[in-house]
Protein backbone atom coordinates (compact mmCIF):
# COMPACT_ATOMS: atom_id res chain seq x y z
CA UNK A 1 0.00 0.00 0.00
CA UNK A 2 1.34 3.43 -0.91
CA UNK A 3 1.56 6.30 1.55
CA UNK A 4 -1.32 8.07 -0.19
CA UNK A 5 -3.47 4.92 -0.11
CA UNK A 6 -2.81 4.63 3.63
CA UNK A 7 -3.70 8.31 4.09
CA UNK A 8 -6.93 7.87 2.12
CA UNK A 9 -7.80 4.88 4.33
CA UNK A 10 -7.29 7.02 7.47
CA UNK A 11 -9.42 9.84 6.00
CA UNK A 12 -12.17 7.33 5.20
CA UNK A 13 -12.04 5.90 8.73
CA UNK A 14 -12.29 9.35 10.34
CA UNK A 15 -15.06 10.47 7.97
CA UNK A 16 -17.39 7.98 9.67
CA UNK A 17 -17.51 10.41 12.62
CA UNK A 18 -18.72 14.01 12.69
CA UNK A 19 -18.30 14.65 16.40
CA UNK A 20 -14.74 15.35 17.52
CA UNK A 21 -15.27 13.47 20.78
CA UNK A 22 -15.80 10.34 18.66
CA UNK A 23 -12.68 11.13 16.64
CA UNK A 24 -10.67 11.53 19.85
CA UNK A 25 -12.00 8.15 20.96
CA UNK A 26 -10.88 6.64 17.63
CA UNK A 27 -7.41 8.13 18.21
CA UNK A 28 -7.31 6.62 21.70
CA UNK A 29 -8.42 3.25 20.31
CA UNK A 30 -5.73 3.37 17.61
CA UNK A 31 -3.13 4.15 20.26
CA UNK A 32 -4.39 1.20 22.28
CA UNK A 33 -3.72 -1.08 19.30
CA UNK A 34 -0.10 0.06 19.07
CA UNK A 35 2.34 -2.69 19.93
CA UNK A 36 4.25 -1.86 23.13
CA UNK A 37 7.74 -0.56 22.48
CA UNK A 38 10.52 -2.77 23.78
CA UNK A 39 11.99 -1.25 26.94
CA UNK A 40 15.46 -1.24 25.38
CA UNK A 41 14.23 1.48 22.98
CA UNK A 42 12.85 3.73 25.73
CA UNK A 43 16.01 5.79 25.87
CA UNK A 44 16.78 9.50 25.95
CA UNK A 45 18.06 9.21 22.37
CA UNK A 46 14.65 7.98 21.20
CA UNK A 47 12.61 10.64 23.02
CA UNK A 48 11.14 13.18 20.62
CA UNK A 49 12.08 16.77 21.39
CA UNK A 50 9.21 19.20 21.29
CA UNK A 51 6.52 16.90 22.65
CA UNK A 52 4.86 17.81 25.92
CA UNK A 53 4.21 14.10 26.50
CA UNK A 54 6.93 11.52 26.45
CA UNK A 55 7.13 9.91 23.01
CA UNK A 56 9.77 7.36 22.11
CA UNK A 57 10.31 6.62 18.43
CA UNK A 58 12.45 3.80 17.11
CA UNK A 59 13.29 3.57 13.39
CA UNK A 60 14.86 0.48 11.88
CA UNK A 61 16.12 0.18 8.32
CA UNK A 62 15.64 -3.22 6.70
CA UNK A 63 15.47 -4.23 3.06
CA UNK A 64 15.52 -0.62 1.89
CA UNK A 65 12.54 0.36 4.02
CA UNK A 66 12.04 2.15 7.33
CA UNK A 67 10.08 0.36 10.04
CA UNK A 68 8.79 2.54 12.85
CA UNK A 69 7.78 1.61 16.38
CA UNK A 70 6.81 4.04 19.10
CA UNK A 71 5.14 4.56 22.42
CA UNK A 72 3.80 7.47 24.40
CA UNK A 73 2.59 7.97 27.94
CA UNK A 74 -0.39 10.04 26.71
CA UNK A 75 -3.42 8.34 25.13
CA UNK A 76 -4.19 10.82 22.35
CA UNK A 77 -0.51 11.28 21.50
CA UNK A 78 -0.16 7.51 21.30
CA UNK A 79 -3.02 7.55 18.78
CA UNK A 80 -1.34 10.28 16.75
CA UNK A 81 1.96 8.39 16.54
CA UNK A 82 -0.01 5.22 15.68
CA UNK A 83 -1.50 7.08 12.70
CA UNK A 84 1.93 8.27 11.55
CA UNK A 85 3.30 4.73 11.84
CA UNK A 86 0.34 3.34 9.91
CA UNK A 87 0.89 5.83 7.08
CA UNK A 88 4.72 5.93 6.94
CA UNK A 89 6.18 2.68 8.30
CA UNK A 90 7.35 0.16 5.73
CA UNK A 91 8.21 2.72 3.08
CA UNK A 92 11.51 3.76 1.56
CA UNK A 93 13.35 6.78 2.95
CA UNK A 94 12.70 8.72 -0.26
CA UNK A 95 8.96 7.99 -0.17
CA UNK A 96 8.82 9.31 3.40
CA UNK A 97 10.85 12.41 2.52
CA UNK A 98 8.61 13.14 -0.48
CA UNK A 99 5.30 12.39 1.28
CA UNK A 100 2.69 15.14 1.47
CA UNK A 101 0.91 14.26 4.70
CA UNK A 102 -2.44 15.68 3.65
CA UNK A 103 -4.45 13.36 5.92
CA UNK A 104 -3.62 15.54 8.96
CA UNK A 105 -5.55 18.51 7.56
CA UNK A 106 -8.27 16.42 5.91
CA UNK A 107 -9.31 14.69 9.13
CA UNK A 108 -9.13 18.03 10.96
CA UNK A 109 -6.46 16.83 13.35
CA UNK A 110 -4.32 19.95 13.38
CA UNK A 111 -7.22 22.30 14.11
CA UNK A 112 -8.52 20.12 16.97
CA UNK A 113 -5.22 19.73 18.81
CA UNK A 114 -3.99 22.03 21.52
CA UNK A 115 -1.00 24.18 20.47
CA UNK A 116 1.36 21.97 22.49
CA UNK A 117 -0.01 18.77 20.91
CA UNK A 118 0.16 20.38 17.49
CA UNK A 119 3.83 21.21 18.12
CA UNK A 120 4.33 17.62 19.23
CA UNK A 121 2.78 16.32 16.01
CA UNK A 122 5.16 18.49 13.97
CA UNK A 123 8.09 17.26 16.09
CA UNK A 124 7.11 13.62 15.42
CA UNK A 125 6.91 14.23 11.67
CA UNK A 126 10.23 16.09 11.72
CA UNK A 127 11.91 13.22 13.59
CA UNK A 128 10.54 10.60 11.17
CA UNK A 129 11.76 12.67 8.22
CA UNK A 130 15.18 13.10 9.86
CA UNK A 131 15.45 9.31 10.16
CA UNK A 132 14.47 9.02 6.49
CA UNK A 133 17.15 11.52 5.43
CA UNK A 134 19.78 9.73 7.53
CA UNK A 135 18.86 6.29 6.14
CA UNK A 136 18.77 7.73 2.61
CA UNK A 137 22.31 9.08 2.98
CA UNK A 138 23.48 5.80 4.50
CA UNK A 139 21.92 3.81 1.63
CA UNK A 140 23.73 5.93 -0.97
CA UNK A 141 27.15 5.05 0.47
Amino acid sequence: MTINEAQDEVIEEFSDFTDWMDKYQLLIDLGGELQPLDDKYKTEANLIDGCQSRVWLQADYRDGRIWLTAESDALIVKGIIALLIRVLSGHTPQEIIDADLYFIDRIGLKEHLSPTRSNGLLAMIKQIRMYAVAFNIKADK
